[in-house]
């Protein structure tokens, strides 16, 4: 009866009504205000505890995570004791100290006649003729014009070119000699030397140009007798050439002196 009289007054006086309606909203408003309050601070609560177990996790994960680089820590103390320990027994010698400076290639001077390289860095740097010059992974060739501000590099495939080398398993010793190709050959292997595919090359030490044991290449074919090596590095793609002297006490140069390398 109060809705169906409300609806008749509804269409009678419609102003009345929504004063009315207006009123009891009002009044309830702090009332409804009141009880949204509890449950918007159990919602607070909720996260603030759910916050609270996630930052413990993470708490825990960091413990856990420190305590393993703990560990970690002192198992290399014991590693460098050790292994002082080991050198000092075996008398041990790092390998010859040598001097290094990292120099970017601006030509390549590589034709029909001649496989070489132009660098940014000179005498003015400590740069000085017969210096090994360096990729990445090996032997590319040697500094054979320094200028005051620029070098010219001869590469390992240059005609003129010519490396001592011996191939690691059999220790078999010859002549690595550019021909102007992207494989230099293997000259003076004795006529039964056995030289499987895949065979690595390095230097030997002969002749004092450069130390023993830096990579040079692998057998790549043989092709009428004759071993073709394909070099450690791909001469077409380098950037940058590291020119290294590995008598840094002869040169008097101004290059940076590093303890050397394991190639």
């Amino acid at each position: 009866m109060a809705a169906v009289a409300l609806m008749v007054l509804g269409r009678v006086d419609p102003a009345s009504v929504d004063g009315l309606r207006t009123g009891i909203t009002d009044t309830f408003t702090p009332i409804m205000s009141a009880f949204t309050r509890p449950a918007s601070s159990i919602g607070e609560v909720a996260d603030g505890l759910h916050d609270l177990a996630r930052l413990q996790a993470e708490n825990a994960a960091l413990r856990a995570e420190n305590d393993a680089l703990l560990q970690y820590r002192q198992a290399a103390f014991r590693l460098e004791a050790e292994n002082l320990s080991l050198r000092t027994l075996m008398n041990y010698r790092p390998s010859v100290p040598h001097a290094f400076l990292s120099a970017r290639i601006i030509a390549d001077n590589s034709g029909a006649f001649v496989r070489s390289l132009a660098v940014d860095l000179g005498a003015a740097n400590g740069v000085r003729d017969g210096q090994a010059a360096m990729g990445p992974n090996g032997l590319i060739g040697r500094v054979v014009q320094a200028g005051d501000r620029s070098a010219r590099i001869l590469l390992i495939t240059d005609l003129n070119a010519k490396v001592p080398v011996v191939l690691e398993g059999t220790r078999e010793r010859a002549m690595l000699g550019g021909d102007n190709t992207d494989r230099p050959r293997l000259l003076y292997l004795p006529p039964d030397a056995e030289v499987p595919i895949g065979t690595r090359v390095v230097t030997s030490g002969h002749g004092g140009m450069f130390p023993p044991g830096l990579a040079v290449g692998t057998v790549a074919a043989i092709e009428d007798g004759i071993v073709r090596v394909a070099p450690i590095e791909d001469l077409q793609r380098l950037e940058f050439v590291r020119i290294t002297d590995f008598r840094p006490g002869e040169a008097g140069g101004q290059m940076q002196l590093h303890p050397g390398y394991n190639w």
